[in-house]
């Protein structure tokens, strides 16, 4: 019984090992980062780093931004839908060459959330500029915080940006 456990056990490890090793062989340069991003988001955009740290913002200080550069690799235009954001405390705004819109907030609180209808051509390049208030809660809002914005594409496909931060008075 303790080696038939031991073999699976065993099996399973060196198996994780193969496909790791198999992933991290396949590509290199900005096309593993094209592929790990659009696996990771299931949508034809991607960004680089869809996760960013603020670091400690006081709320003093007012609204902090960052903007997240996203890359269609594919050889087809992608048609950015919808823009939603996790809370109210976060606007979103999108940008390409040719057009931008915004603010996008979150759905269901404070309103329609209109659609964006923003082509983004093959090989071509759209912003998402985040706008974040730490006074949007109040007193209630100081502490750890970490909000995510839904970029939805038409064939429905989101990738996720997310942000956090610790918020001081």
């Amino acid at each position: 019984m303790k080696s038939t456990t031991l073999s699976i056990i065993l099996t399973i490890v060196i198996s994780l090992g193969v496909l790791a090793w198999l992933g991290s062989t396949k590509a290199s340069g900005p096309e593993k980062t094209a592929v790990s991003a659009s696996v990771n988001s299931a949508s034809a955009l991607t960004t680089e780093k869809a996760d960013y740290d603020f670091g400690t913002i006081r709320m003093k200080d007012g609204l902090v931004e960052k903007t997240f550069v996203l890359q269609n690799f594919t050889t087809s235009d992608v048609t950015i839908k919808k823009v939603t954001t996790s809370c109210m405390c976060t606007k979103a705004y999108v940008k390409t060459d040719e057009v931008g819109k915004g603010p996008f907030s979150m759905e269901g609180m404070g309103g329609f959330v209109p659609s964006v209808n923003i082509k983004v051509k093959a090989g071509g390049l759209a912003e998402i500029r985040v706008v974040f208030d730490p006074n949007a809660h109040g007193p209630a809002g100081i502490g750890p915080i970490g909000r995510e914005v839904y970029v939805k594409d038409d064939l429905g496909r989101i990738l996720t940006l997310r942000f956090k931060s610790v918020v001081t008075p």
